[in-house]
């Protein structure tokens, strides 16, 4: 004989019932439990409902409900997602939520946010119930604190349909069902009990009553008797006068939920507030033109305050990433995006955030990576160090080469954020590539200032041996700048990272570099170049009284964490009130050209591979204050640069030219003896031939235009005129200006090898012989420079001519 056994049908259930929910008990059928789908683990929630313990009658208005909870779908009614029967067991799985009056309980919200919430939630009943009763044609006649439910988006939906009736046509005279548990019967209209009243029931009229009770109990918890309902003392003064219609007596008083929206709506009403119009708005974004979406975005975010935390994270974001990933909102979308990240952990950002950010920066849209370097500091503590130099670096250094100054200038000052996460070659060797040709060529003044501010900032992150080589000749560079805020940032720069210096290096370079600005013709770089110079003074006289203090003032020079406990990191202090909050463009600086479209090969040096990142800990000595800088030179006024923080201008990119101005006095007429002992290997001639030679102008590129790096393709640089491959076509242009008497195109760019902290006996000896070349050329030029200044001395003098001496022994 046969016997055949039927599957367990819980085995085809696709969800594991959890632990039970409170909130329900005695008010509802059905038992809330946690739940999560089988291999995904996404949390669900499970109504259960017990066939053995209940009644047969119960256990068909259980059957009933889930029937209409399966056909119908609205954003505002419970999601269904499966269901499962057994012989102990009804299993209904539906989005994850919690019950509104275990929500009620355990809400934090207070004042303004939980107004919002409030009228959000009771929005999305009302919503729900006009869905029923005009489009549906069926009476809820359940509702209550208990067939309402909140998901974790903080959305309010409508559940509890055992008792959902349909009516037919322009019947209204459906009679109101029995409820079976006693516990609801608290929530029956009074028409229930006075069968005269039936003749004026409306279609809708028991359920705005329901609202009514929901209303009353969301501002005051669950409803104990009826009589309560006459205490208005908690409800919105806005919402007093609706909330009279809707516990009126007279059934036929009672609004339709659909007039309530309309009035509610209305400016003034209870629904018109910012979370409402921006939840709409975002329901309905895909039909949106794309004006609307960025006079949507672009004032989001100063609403996202107000709201509440929930809806933030699970129902704005999400909504914004779909908007980014297959809408047009494109960079609008940056600013709430990166707002809203920051209420995400650290994992959750990873998954949602980190991804766009790496499909932005690959953008061609100049006005996407403008807003993305502009918020960079929003996002970059959350990126890893790998994401970084792999795949974020590479797309923001084709910035140093951007025809459009702004970009440029971005991009510069990006690199302030961005340098503790990259690696060797990336800033030690790219970084600074760029950075001494954007100092000597750019024809932007702001921009060779900031380039200079960001050197100083970036100082403590980069490796010792580079730091050493470079920041000397670079800020030196600086002051010879014809641009006054240049040449004020690189003294400030030299006081900022004194602690870098060897004190040879100060007696030998830095003090004769800055001693021409003591007759600056501009006050503030005047003032600043004497206090420098004081302090500078100051160290070198203490070593002279006390030779074994040196040790302790050069104890940051070759470390890669300098310590700010030294005596020297916190000399320059006085740094810090050092600076002009206002920038100008000089007369000399507007009538340089736009830089061409201009890019720099590679050096053959800096083809190794790069060693590991050499980031440190170290707090930066000085505090940096945003600058402005004004249109043109008109803004000039000397008496009104304000005194604060050295940091980063923000220089707006002109694109007219004025009139050229001769260099300043203060920084052009150095004696031979002078430029004789400042002379270092990134500098080949001597400080009194700074003019700069006129060149034609040309215009700058529009922030609007599209970046295209396949513009760029093989360059060829030369020293008089570059070659670029753009379009399929060869176009020859002439370099850029190059600012200073600098023949070589960086700080000796040829010489910018990777160093290994721990290098063998071959690095050893490279050293060495690169160390013998450099102080032949060095000889070289000595001999140079003595010779041109015999000629000079030699035969009649001409109107004109200098008289100088010899240069002093070395």
């Amino acid at each position: 004989m046969w016997s055949f056994f039927s599957r367990d049908p819980t085995k085809d259930f696709p969800y594991e019932v959890g632990d039970p929910v409170p909130g329900l008990e005695d008010r509802s059928v059905w038992t809330l439990h946690k739940g999560k789908k089988r291999g995904t683990q996404d949390e669900v929630s499970i109504f259960l409902f017990d066939v053995q313990k209940h009644s047969e009658t119960l256990f068909d208005i259980a059957k009933a409900s889930l029937k209409k909870l399966k056909t119908m779908r609205h954003p505002s009614l419970l999601h269904y997602l499966d269901s499962c029967e057994t012989e102990k067991f009804l299993y209904v799985a539906t989005e994850y939520v919690d019950p509104l009056a275990t929500h009620i309980e355990d809400l934090k919200l207070e004042g303004p946010q939980k107004e919002l919430f409030l009228s959000w939630g009771i929005f999305q009943i009302t919503r729900a119930l006009s869905f029923l009763n005009n489009d549906g044609n069926m009476r809820h006649n359940n509702v209550c604190l208990y067939s309402v439910f909140v998901t974790l988006a903080g959305e309010w939906k409508l559940g509890g349909f055992e008792f959902l009736s349909a009516q037919g046509g322009a019947d209204t005279s459906t009679p109101i069902p029995i409820k079976i548990l006693p516990a609801l019967e608290i929530y029956d209209p009074p028409e229930k009990k006075d069968p005269a009243k039936l003749k004026t029931v409306t279609k809708c009229s028991s359920d705005m009553w329901g609202l009514g009770c929901l209303i009353w109990e969301a501002y005051n918890g669950p409803l104990k008797n009826q009589p309560a309902l006459k205490t208005t003392d908690n409800i919105p003064k806005q919402l007093c006068t609706l909330y009279c219609e809707l516990v009126s007596a007279n059934p036929a008083s009672r609004p339709n939920p659909a007039d309530i929206i309309t009035r509610c709506r209305k400016i003034g009403g209870y629904f018109k507030n910012d979370l409402i119009d921006s939840m709409l708005f975002l329901e309905e974004i895909q039909i949106k033109d794309k004006a609307e979406k960025g006079k949507f975005f672009s004032t989001l975010s100063s609403h996202l305050d107000g709201f509440p935390e929930a809806v933030c994270v699970h129902k704005i974001l999400p909504q914004l990433m779909t908007a980014f990933h297959y809408g047009d909102a494109g960079s609008f979308v940056l600013a709430p995006m990166f707002k809203l990240g920051k209420l995400l952990d650290d994992a959750e950002y990873q998954k949602q955030i980190v991804p766009c950010v790496i499909k932005l920066f690959a953008s061609n849209d100049r006005t996407t990576r403008s807003r993305l370097l502009q918020q960079l500091d929003q996002f970059i503590m959350h990126l890893q160090n790998s994401t970084v130099n792999d795949q974020i670096f590479p797309q923001v250094v084709h910035g140093f080469l951007d025809t459009n100054p702004i970009i440029r200038e971005q991009t510069v000052k990006s690199i302030v954020h961005l340098s503790s996460k990259l690696n060797y070659n990336n800033l030690n060797v790219e970084v600074l590539r760029h950075f001494a040709r954007l100092q000597a060529k750019d024809d932007q003044g702001g921009i060779r200032t900031n380039t200079t501010v960001c050197l100083g900032k970036i100082a403590q992150h980069l490796h010792p041996q580079i730091r050493q080589k470079v920041l000397v000749s670079a800020f030196v560079r600086a002051t010879r700048d014809n641009f006054p805020p240049a040449r004020q940032a690189g003294v400030l720069a030299l006081a900022a990272t004194q602690q870098y210096f060897l004190l040879a290096e100060v007696a030998n370079r830095v003090l004769p570099a800055l001693c021409p600005l003591t007759n600056d013709p501009e006050k503030q770089v005047r003032d600043a170049a004497f206090r420098t110079i004081k302090g500078f003074l100051g160290k070198l006289e203490k070593v002279s009284e006390d030779p074994s203090l040196k040790e302790g003032m050069e104890a940051d020079v070759h470390t890669a964490t300098p310590s700010l406990s030294n005596a020297a990191a916190t000399w320059a202090g006085w740094a810090v009130t050092a600076v002009t909050a206002k920038f100008y463009r000089s007369h000399s600086d507007t009538a340089r050209v736009s830089h061409p479209k201009s890019v720099l090969s590679k050096p053959g040096s800096l083809e190794q591979p790069s060693s590991s990142s050499m980031s440190t800990t170290t707090s930066s000595v000085t505090s940096m204050t945003s600058l402005e800088h004004s249109e043109s030179a008109s803004d000039y006024d000397p008496d009104h640069w304000d005194m604060a923080a050295w940091g980063e201008i923000d220089s707006s990119a002109g694109t007219g030219a004025s009139a050229k101005s001769p260099p300043s006095s203060g920084s052009a007429q150095a004696t031979p003896a002078l430029a004789a002992l400042c002379e270092d290997d990134w500098d080949n001639e001597e400080w009194g031939e700074l003019q700069e030679q006129p060149c034609a102008e040309a215009e700058l590129a529009s922030p609007s235009e599209t970046w295209n790096n396949s513009q760029w393709t093989d360059p060829i640089f030369n020293n008089a005129n570059a070659t670029y491959v753009r379009g399929g076509r060869l176009e020859h242009r002439p370099t850029a200006h190059q600012n200073s008497n600098d023949s070589l195109g960086g700080w000796e760019d040829s010489e910018f090898e990777p160093i290994e902290e721990n290098a063998d006996e071959n690095n050893a000896s490279k050293m060495d012989e690169m160390r013998r070349k450099r102080e032949e050329r060095k000889l070289q030029r000595q001999r140079e420079m003595e010779a041109r200044r015999s000629a000079r001395g030699q035969g009649p003098m001409k109107l004109g001519t200098k008289i100088t001496t010899a240069p002093p022994p070395f």
